[in-house]
């Protein structure tokens, strides 16, 4: 009954805002055509047309041409404009300015010529530029940075505007952690260090276009209070056979290598498509921990000093494969197969100390650990899109989804002095998660120009994670009941969202209303020290978001954007299971674990689509924090839990200058003070400034060449209540060269250039405190080689379902 009111509730408000935007819209936004054709008057199917205002040249809007070469340009002020159209293989060109509104003329018509090589004089250079800026969105294209060649998903993220990772793989996007990660708009359903293992895996030769986005639309999951930060891969729709390799080799202190092979069969019926990549990466991290005990009366009493040498090699591939089938000028249907398999494997070296007066050492072990840790995903999308009309849209998509993660370690402790005595610990931990999705959308351009979404999601999630230890004192190997332990976890969400978006005059606006309705059973099971426990939670929320935008002049632009989201504890994160980190380090869940709300509100001015101002605040209650405890025999216990309430305000200036014709410019400054306000053992507060700026310089040198300067810095930083992270940066070079006719690209960069990017801290708990230092291989010096290939079949003038896809992949 209550998920029924909550229903009907959420359309009631959209029947208003419907009423409210037919009442009071005018008809003052206007639509054209651009149709391409090549020379011989066959149309262009997937040409690239940019729409600039006449007056100062800004970027308006990005579109495809469909199979009929025709790419619509809709919901347009009245003023003067002019495109720029490019296509493969073809002359980059320019319409004449033309006017918009009134009687004017709403259909324009360009012919691209074909590059030949008595066209030498001409130069084309139609490449995307590395950062762009969309009202609610930033968009990172990653090919157009030639340091992003042989890096990683997780590399690549790490130079993103905005964007950081600290020593534990948790991203943060303007100072707020937990983000939510989506791959081509679906959640990975991953957290901690899996994620952080998924990304680090993953090729980012397989990413076209990376999209930040902190303050989501309704249609967008609730969760992630920092917003969302989705992935799109590369998928070719173009008619004929084409294709891409990639291949690249590293050199830090050990040798990597990132390679990956795409193509797509395109005919009128289906398009047939594979992405392929195999890495394969040694890597090594140095941590230094110095632990401070203290007394009552805060005196040091002992300390601990622990050098870890961690190494190892991983190897992955990936495969995502799928065939749409364009059963009409309608209809589309789609499906999508994908999968991961990772292997890591890792041999560490640590060497622990108690020190007493004078730094005098007591007692020392040394550990030798491995870890061999494999995880296998298998994913499967159905997808069904349906045009009723040019103006309404119907898609239905059913996924599902399977992680096998195992993990088998070893620990063996050798205690050098007091007696020299041995002790060893194993541990065998596979975990299973099963996700079932199904959501319905629903799309209707109004015929006062207002467009209204809705739509419906479910999701049924189940986990089975074991731990098995077993542990030997040197009298051979028994069951270490006290860690050991099996974890049952289920989880259902029910979601429901409807939206609106309209213009009237200078204002646009956009709102919308999402429920989310949350339950979960998790069960955790006896063993003979242990007793069978289990506990259950149901809760729900509505979760509002808006934007309105008022274009003052042709230049500027003022927007406001507010939204409440939800973070839910990651299923492992419940298990009160124990992790063995080290001898002296455990990890362990929390059953009282709650989700975090989050309000979040910005301010932001636009100028000329090149300079973007803006302000922020939020506010996070029930805060996720990591939290340090100590017991009497000192060792750290790791967990997360609620701490209390955080407050965020902020500062970005965000820019995409072409400062000559030669060099372009992108960067963001950003600039947060964060209060923090909880209770661990006793109550704490924390303020402090955090400031980060990221630049990416791109110099065309020539004809062929391109060159980049980029980088990052990160001054101190606070995410957690106990923790905070001293400054870090990074500084990367990188040249390209285009050959074989412009069909293949050789590129040679340096990352982290002078090897600054070390992670760094200090950890505060009770009667204890730690100093840490990690540093990876991170200074890496890349050659890498990509070639496209393909032969297009030649463009028929019959339209079919391949205009709707070349819409949506524009939406």
């Amino acid at each position: 009954m209550l998920f029924l009111t909550r229903i009907i509730l959420i359309f009631s408000i959209l029947t208003f805002f419907s009423e409210f935007s037919l009442a009071g819209s005018l008809p003052d936004t206007f639509s054209i055509s651009i149709t391409v054709m090549n020379n011989q008057e066959q149309p262009l199917q997937s040409a690239v047309v940019t729409l600039y205002q006449a007056n100062d040249h800004a970027i308006v809007k990005t579109e495809l041409t469909d199979t009929r070469g025709i790419a619509f340009l809709t919901r347009l002020l009245a003023g003067q404009y002019y495109c720029e159209v490019s296509f493969i293989g073809h002359i980059t060109d320019t319409t004449p300015v033309f006017t918009v509104g009134g009687d004017s003329s709403s259909q324009f018509k360009i012919r691209l010529h074909p590059q030949t090589d008595n066209l030498q004089e001409i130069v084309v250079r139609a490449t995307k530029p590395f950062v762009q800026f969309e009202k609610g969105k930033v968009i990172v294209n990653p090919d157009a940075s030639p340091s992003n060649a042989g890096t990683s998903l997780m590399e690549l993220l790490e130079k993103m505007p905005g964007v950081t990772i600290d020593q534990n793989g948790t991203i943060s996007l303007k100072a707020k952690s937990n983000v939510l990660i989506m791959v081509d708009g679906k959640p990975t359903y991953l957290s901690g260090t899996d994620l952080a293992n998924l990304l680090s895996s993953m090729s980012s030769s397989q990413v076209d276009q990376v999209e930040l986005i902190t303050n989501p639309p309704a249609r967008y999951d609730a969760s992630g209070n920092a917003g969302v930060i989705n992935i799109k891969t590369k998928r070719n729709r173009q008619r004929g056979f084409n294709g891409n390799f990639n291949i690249s080799y590293g050199q830090g202190r050990y040798p990597k290598t990132n390679n990956s092979f795409s193509f797509n069969y395109r005919d009128r019926k289906f398009n047939t498509w594979l992405n392929y990549s195999v890495n394969y990466n040694e890597y090594y991290n140095d941590l230094y921990a110095l632990r401070t005990y203290y007394n009552d009366a805060g005196k040091p009493i002992a300390k601990l000093d622990q050098p870890t040498y961690f190494g190892g090699h991983l190897l992955n591939n990936t495969v995502r494969t799928g065939v749409d089938f364009f059963a009409s000028t309608k209809t589309t249907l789609s499906l999508i197969m994908m999968g991961t398999w990772t292997a890591r494997k890792s041999e560490n070296k640590a060497l622990a100390s108690w020190l007493g007066e004078g730094d005098r050492i007591d007692s020392s072990l040394t550990t030798t650990s491995t870890s061999d840790y494999k995880l296998k995903n298998g994913g499967l999308t159905l997808s069904f899109r349906h045009n009723f009309s040019a103006k309404q849209e119907l898609s239905v998509d059913l996924d599902g989804l399977t992680y096998d993660i195992r993990n088998n370690q070893t620990f063996v402790n050798t205690y050098i002095t007091s007696g020299g005595r041995n002790d060893a610990s194993l541990g065998d931990i596979p975990s299973t998660l099963k996700i079932l999705t199904g959501k319905t959308d629903y799309s209707h351009q109004l015929n006062s120009g207002a467009k209204v979404e809705a739509g419906i999601k479910i999701s049924h999630i189940e986990t089975d994670n074991k731990a098995i230890y077993q542990y030997n004192d040197g009298s051979g190997w028994q069951p270490d009941f006290g860690k050991t332990n099996q974890f049952l976890y289920t989880e259902n969400i029910q979601a429901l969202y409807a939206s609106i978006d309209n213009r009237w005059k200078k204002f646009s606006f956009q709102a919308g209303l999402r429920y989310e309705n949350t339950g979960y059973d998790a069960h955790q099971l006896g063993n003979p020290l242990r007793k069978d426990s289990s506990f259950s939670r149901q809760y729900d929320g509505l979760f509002p978001s808006g934007n309105l935008t008022w274009q003052s002049d042709s230049m500027n632009s003022f927007t406001i954007t507010a939204g409440r989201r939800i973070d839910r504890p990651a299923f492992q994160r419940l298990n009160p299971f124990v992790f063995i980190i080290n001898k002296y380090t455990y990890e362990t869940g929390n059953p009282y674990f709650k989700p975090q709300y989050s309000w979040n509100l910005e301010l932001s001015h636009q100028f000329k689509n090149a300079l973007t101002t803006t302000l922020s605040y939020s506010i996070i209650k029930d805060y996720f924090s990591q939290l340090f405890l100590t017991d009497s025999s000192g060792i750290l216990y790791y967990s997360q839990g609620n701490v209390g309430k955080v407050h965020i305000a902020g500062l970005s200036v965000s820019a995409s200058l072409k400062l000559f014709s030669w060099w372009s410019l992108s960067g963001q400054a950003l600039l947060n003070y964060k209060h923090l306000n909880g209770y661990v053992w006793n109550d704490f507060q924390s303020d402090i400034w955090q400031f980060n700026i990221s630049a990416n310089n791109q110099f065309v040198i020539g004809e062929n060449y391109t060159a980049e300067l980029s980088g990052f810095f990160t001054g101190p930083a606070r995410n957690d209540l106990q923790e905070s992270l001293l400054p870090t940066g990074q500084l990367n070079i990188g040249v390209a060269r285009t050959v074989l006719k412009k069909k293949g690209t050789l590129k040679l960069s340096i990352r982290d250039l002078l090897h600054t990017q070390t992670m760094s801290g200090n950890t505060t708990f009770q009667h204890a405190h730690e100093y840490f230092m990690i540093r990876r291989d991170s200074r890496v010096i890349t050659l890498a080689f990509s070639y496209r290939f393909g032969k297009p079949l030649k463009a028929v003038k019959r339209g079919n379902g391949a205009e709707d896809e070349m819409q949506r992949a524009n939406q």
